[in-house]
């Protein structure tokens, strides 16, 4: 099995983290024998804000504090290290999940996969309509899931993230598919796997 470059986006509640790991189970019983890479960069970046006590860190605690935009080496850092830690043969499956929110992020992951040869990365973008995240963003229920909290999110998909989809949507290095995210969590792995083919190989 050829190794697999997966990148989702797609606005919160649209269902990234839970296709990321169902792909991973399929990609794991097809190819049980190959290393995995899952590029998730939310906890890694939590446990440097809360459980480092470096100048850097205290600096991103006050810029998240302020609600202010963090700068683009941060994140990039973040998943960055990551890359050069995980990557030991270059023959892993990679599936990324919520990185290169920004358009600073989008040429530099850009680079990198290049770096590291990755045949015909797909970019999966879980496209939902904004009832849709809201109604499933308010079941789900966290801390952070009030509706203002929810439709600056949104607001901020919108502005921000958009503008790297866009750019990997327009490169011709990429396999850029949409994928309707308003489906049944099922249906929406099963068209994933099409967009990989991988179904007929289950």
């Amino acid at each position: 099995m050829k190794p697999i470059t997966c990148v989702f986006f797609g606005k919160s509640g649209s269902g990234k983290g839970t296709q990321a790991a169902l792909l991973m189970k399929t990609c794991e019983r097809l190819d049980p024998k190959n290393k995995f890479i899952y590029v998730e960069t939310g906890q890694r970046f939590r446990n440097f804000v809360d459980g480092s006590g470096t100048y850097t860190a205290g600096l991103t605690r006050k810029v998240m504090r302020a609600g202010a935009l963090m700068p683009a080496f941060i994140p990039i850092w973040t998943w960055a290290g990551l890359l050069v830690d995980e990557i030991t043969t270059g023959r892993e499956h990679m599936v990324f999940d919520g990185v290169s929110r920004h358009e600073d992020e989008a040429p530099v992951l850009d680079s990198a996969l290049q770096f590291y040869k990755r045949e015909k990365p797909a970019i999966l973008f879980l496209d939902i309509h904004h009832k849709e995240a809201k109604k499933r963003l308010l079941k789900r229920g966290r801390h952070d899931d009030k509706k203002e909290k929810i439709a600056e999110r949104l607001r901020w998909f919108e502005a921000d993230a958009m503008k790297a989809v866009r750019y990997f949507e327009k490169h011709p290095y990429y396999n850029f598919v949409k994928i309707n995210g308003d489906q049944t969590i099922e249906k929406v792995h099963e068209d994933i796997l099409k967009a990989l083919g991988l179904s007929g190989r289950l």
